[in-house]
């Protein structure tokens, strides 16, 4: 559909009016023209122009009394004024007065067009940019960012919200994948609820049951039936995060499900359906997964319909003052302190860290300051961050001590973690034993891995996920890891 643009050319002279017109055309515009002052106000208000063609001279006054009076402001035009007295005085007075551009008769076809196609262009820019600054929110349901990444993902879930194709989330860890999901749902529409599986955080011999439910008796330590969360999700959403971890064996049977909506409980033959909204995500490349075997080509296909990559936090720019503002405000009031603002160092330091971790990596790193300090404003020697690449850089101002370190998201999981390891440092040191007991031997894999993943975790200041991210692993192969190593330590103990 061809846009047509409204112009009025006010001009005495019915034949100069009639060739301005035939240089302007038909195709792109809609013309109108008025040949005296009472005439074109009349014909401003009721046509309503975007761009208005100015004589100077009319029969019954000064066209510049058009660009004073209350037209101009009901019916806001660019005008191009037009006469054959040009001067740089009237000119100059016909811009300051209001006019947009100045034509001195006589003028070709090719000088009229051009004025007019750049006004359009100019004026359509203007109505692009205000349409953006109408759009461009500092937040959207749980998230907080007025970057243009930021915009684009609101948009993306705007759209796909209301649909029913499945959204495929990829992001690295701490972009907000799970609050991506919930946005989803909430502009859904659905009545349902909103239920999530990390795949990552559960054994596979325990997923299906998890995802399906199983009935009593289904395997040993099925003591009763349990809904899975395919039924507790029916009618609402069902949120599949690091969907990469999940078995391969599954991988079929959930195919069949998002295919057919069907699915039997472990250890049962009834066959059920329900309505469940899929959305997925994962912090690994999908497309790697799948050429490495590790993930089912035609479950990824089916999942990806609808792709988001949320941008880390690193290219969000600004959004990094705005989220450590909000996340100040939080933490000064949970902990009954009272920063109120940044100081302009901190707000550089934060600006200037790469953030690995991402939000959260940025919300564990303003509630360490504040929980070790007091004041009103925020320092940048208060403030302590961490390099992904070496697990931790010391940088004047920026970095305490790594005994000092602390997160507040995996912190409490990671020190308790810790704790369950009893004599942390006897176990290290046994383990050195051991090497040096067997120098000029080949040490044993498990003795190799567990001094890697421990030293890992050490130099993160215990943040297993962050020793993960090093490490180029799942979370939750470590927390497996470490649990496997309490429990011998423990019965190691015991038999002593």
């Amino acid at each position: 559909m061809v846009i047509r643009y409204k112009v009025l050319i006010v001009e005495d002279s019915e034949s100069l009016a009639a060739i301005f017109s035939s240089y302007l055309g038909d195709e792109r515009y809609d013309i109108r023209i008025s040949t005296t002052l009472d005439q074109a106000r009349r014909d401003w208000v009721e046509f309503a122009p975007e761009i208005v063609l100015l004589d100077l001279q009319l029969p019954d006054g000064n066209g510049l009394e058009l660009l004073s009076g209350p037209e101009l402001n009901k019916q806001p035009a660019d005008i191009i004024v037009m006469t054959a007295f040009g001067s740089n005085d009237i000119a100059a007075r016909a811009i300051r007065t209001g006019a947009t551009d100045y034509l001195s008769k006589p003028f070709d076809a090719d000088r009229l067009n051009t004025t007019v196609t750049n006004l359009i262009q100019r004026r359509d820019l203007s109505n692009q940019v205000a349409s953006y600054a109408q759009l461009n929110r500092q937040s959207y349901c749980d998230f907080i960012g007025a970057s243009m990444p930021m915009q684009s993902v609101y948009r993306i879930i705007e759209s796909v919200a209301p649909s029913k194709a499945t959204a495929f989330i990829v992001g690295e860890s701490g972009t907000g994948k799970e609050l991506t999901a919930s946005a989803i749902h909430q502009m859904s529409g659905r009545k349902g609820p909103f239920h999530v599986i990390n795949c990552g955080a559960i054994a596979h011999d325990l997923m299906e049951s998890a995802i399906f439910g199983h009935v009593k008796g289904a395997f040993t330590g099925a003591i009763n039936s349990r809904e899975g969360a395919a039924g507790a999700a029916d009618n609402g959403t069902l949120f599949l995060d690091e969907l990469c971890e999940m078995d391969l064996a599954l991988q079929k049977k959930m195919l069949r499900f998002l295919q057919t909506g069907e699915f039997q409980k472990v250890g049962s033959n009834i066959t059920e359906r329900v309505d469940v909204r899929f959305i997925c995500a994962t912090n690994r490349n999908p497309q790697e997964e799948v050429r490495a075997g590790r993930f089912r080509e035609d479950l990824y296909y089916r999942l990806h319909v609808v792709p988001i990559e949320l941008p880390p936090l690193r290219q969000r720019g600004q959004d990094i003052l705005l989220l450590a503002n909000r996340f100040l405000q939080m933490c000064s009031l949970s902990e009954n302190k009272h920063f109120e603002a940044f100081s302009t160092a901190a707000e550089d330091a934060l600006l200037a860290y790469r953030w690995p971790g991402n939000v959260r990596e940025l919300q564990n790193a303003i509630q360490h300051a504040v929980v070790l300090n007091n004041g009103k404003v925020l320092e940048a020697a208060m403030l302590s961050m961490t390099n992904s690449q070496n697990c931790a850089v010391h940088r004047p101002g920026l970095d305490h001590p790594p005994s000092t370190r602390f997160s507040t998201h995996s912190g409490r999981v990671d020190q308790a973690v810790q704790a369950d390891k009893p004599g942390h440092a006897d176990q290290a040191a046994q383990a050195d034993r051991v090497a040096q007991d067997n120098q000029g031997e080949i040490e044993p894999l498990w003795l190799v891995e567990r001094r890697a993943i421990e030293s890992a975790i050490d130099q993160c200041a215990g943040n297993v996920h962050k020793a993960a991210d090093c490490l180029k692993v799942a979370p939750s192969t470590l927390y497996r890891k470490l649990q496997t190593w309490s429990v011998s330590a423990k019965q190691s103990r015991g038999a002593v």
